[in-house]
């Protein structure tokens, strides 16, 4: 791959992701972690055993916090049909959970209740949906090893695994893939630049392949090579599909030479601990045996958290006795064990092309360009989210909101 030498310091002035993807939502704040589970069951269990209690039972359920109470008044989430009644007097059978990215390839599931929510982003469920695509700014930790932007189709709740708030960027402004969320004109410019019609995938696909974390946010490179930039957008929408599961290609990762992770021993019902075997590329779960891991997938981090023991502590940290966070399978689930096979894939084969990836810091910037151009700074406006009229949502005791 042909490379452009950059200045000293060319980097440091690099547009930021916030100039480029200008409309931003902070990350959700779930309020009660018993809203969400890794799978749907546990979740109608536990919404289950809530509306049966009663008084001071029911409240300590609950888990009350400042910005909801059992009494709150909310409407409900765009697009979700679930009560809007005070929760003190629902009864009714719990709403269908949705998928949501809970941390980095950690999909699990919510219960989609706005009065559960201490902070849900209205704004974000609006636009969600095929084939709107979330682009999660990781919050910034220096010197930590992994990709600053990650992407995601599910709903992000969009906190970083060190617990550093980073920015949720939707691609699209509106629902059904319009308005792409972009400064006006960028497009058109980055198009004349390398001489190719350039849409708002492909410059996703670069973002996920050349974002670099700074103090300041995620800043983006852009290169003057239009060699280079082809081949960023090349390797970002792999990266992208990988993320996505494929969702892109239509075709599931796959590990090369035809190797695939396999579950060699079972994983017992509660295993307690996890560790890695190097030399035999064997992931033990309290016994249970899978390989081949590929020494990538064991330390592909983000944020330097490592991701495989993240997702493992989400599924087996202890609860408080008799709270609603300890309900859950009486054993570990094999959907559970299916899903660590893909992701051991998705890990194994994102880690094996980090060092491609991280080659793009070596990249040149060209904001003064942007500038130039009347691209940067972006308008007030594109910081901001669209208006969606084509759709009712339902507010406080059944009530319609005028949006």
């Amino acid at each position: 791959m042909r490379g452009v030498t950059e200045a000293p310091g060319a980097v440091d002035d690099a547009p930021l992701l916030d100039e480029l993807m200008p409309w931003s939502v902070a990350p959700l704040r779930f309020g009660r972690s018993w809203i969400v589970a890794p799978d749907v069951r546990t979740l109608r269990t536990r919404w289950d055993r809530l509306v049966a209690a009663e008084g001071a039972e029911r409240e300590a359920l609950f888990r009350p916090s400042r910005a909801r109470s059992q009494t709150s008044a909310v409407g409900a989430l765009p697009g979700q049909r679930t009560g809007t009644t005070r929760f003190a007097r629902e009864s009714g059978p719990c709403p269908e959970p949705v998928r949501v990215a809970q941390g980095p390839f950690d999909e699990q599931w919510l219960l989609p209740d706005h009065r559960l929510i201490d902070t849900a982003r209205p704004e974000l469920w609006r636009v969600a949906g095929e084939p709107q695509l979330f682009a999660v700014e990781q919050g910034y930790v220096p010197g930590a090893a992994g990709p600053a932007l990650l992407v995601t189709a599910a709903l992000p709740e969009g906190r970083s695994p060190a617990g550093r708030p980073g920015r949720i960027r939707p691609l699209f402004r509106r629902p059904g893939g319009r308005e792409p969320n972009l400064a006006p004109g960028l497009l058109d410019f980055l198009g004349k630049r390398y001489g190719c019609e350039v849409g708002a995938h492909d410059w996703l696909a670069w973002a996920v392949a050349a974002a670099l974390p700074s103090p300041a946010g995620c800043r983006v490179p852009l290169p003057r090579d239009p060699e280079v930039w082809a081949t960023g957008v090349a390797l970002g929408r792999d990266l992208a599909d990988v993320q996505l599961r494929g969702a892109l290609s239509g075709t599931k990762p796959r590990m090369p030479g035809g190797r695939r992770p396999y579950v060699r021993a079972a994983v017992p019902a509660r295993p307690a601990t996890m560790a890695y075997d190097p030399e035999e590329e064997v992931l033990d779960l309290g016994g249970g045996r899978i390989s081949p891991v590929p020494v990538e997938a064991w330390e592909y981090r983000v944020g330097g958290v490592r991701v495989l023991e993240q997702w493992f502590a989400h599924r087996t940290a202890p609860a408080e006795p008799g709270s609603l966070e300890a309900i859950g399978p009486a054993a570990w689930p094999q959907e559970w064990t299916s899903e660590l096979l893909d992701l051991v894939t998705v890990l194994a084969l994102l880690g094996a092309r980090e060092p491609e990836r991280a080659a793009f810091a070596e990249r040149t910037a060209g904001r003064e360009e942007l500038r130039a151009a009347g691209i940067l700074p972006p308008p007030d406006r594109a910081r901001r989210p669209a208006s969606v009229l084509d759709h009712q949502e339902e507010g406080p005791e059944g009530q319609f909101m005028l949006l």
